[in-house]
């Protein structure tokens, strides 16, 4: 599977590419960061995201592409650039048919990591580690994209298969409410 990484951000986007192999093996593909001018008018900025962003779907056309989940942050107008990037960036896969996947904080550090409190440089090292990266990724806005393209790969397959045992459960209520309904009907009538 081919997985975009995004972690958005309006003054540094990083964007990764990671294809997935036999069991947990994923191997980078690209990885980057785009700026853009703080003094710069916030349309322009996010144009410029989306602008890069969808040239990177272009170029690398993944199967998915996973944001980080924007849940809270202490300076309110950060977490709004943070989500208004990371919204333009699933209106440009979601024109192309790619599928977007949102992961939080916590479940990319927990996938990487193994635990979901771990800090920026464990998640740093967890990453070159598993890319088998001679240098680690830099700034940390690139070794968060990777890490969300990494998480996305190893879960993706489980929520998937979630997905399909919930739409198989629903089915399977449905028949069952539908046969105590005939029922009902024959017992009235």
């Amino acid at each position: 599977m081919r997985v975009m990484g995004v972690d958005p951000g309006l003054t540094r986007c990083g964007l990764s590419v990671v294809e997935s192999g036999p069991g947990r093996k994923v191997v980078a593909l690209d990885v980057g960061v785009v700026r853009t001018p703080p003094e710069d008018e916030l349309a322009l900025r996010l144009m410029a995201v989306a602008d890069a962003a969808e040239e990177w779907m272009d170029t690398h056309k993944p199967e998915a592409v996973a944001i980080e989940r924007v849940f809270a942050q202490h300076n309110v107008r950060t977490a709004m650039g943070t989500a208004q990037a990371g919204g333009v960036i699933a209106l440009a896969a979601a024109r192309r048919g790619i599928r977007v996947a949102f992961h939080t904080p916590s479940e990319v550090k927990a996938a990487v990591t193994g635990n979901g409190s771990a800090d920026k440089a464990q998640v740093t090292a967890m990453v070159t580690r598993i890319l088998g990266l001679q240098v680690a990724p830099k700034p940390a806005d690139a070794a968060d994209a990777l890490a969300l393209a990494i998480c996305h790969c190893w879960r993706a397959p489980l929520m998937d298969r979630m997905a399909a045992a919930q739409a198989q459960a629903e089915q399977v209520r449905r028949r069952y409410e539908q046969r105590l309904a005939e029922q009902r009907k024959v017992v009235r009538g």
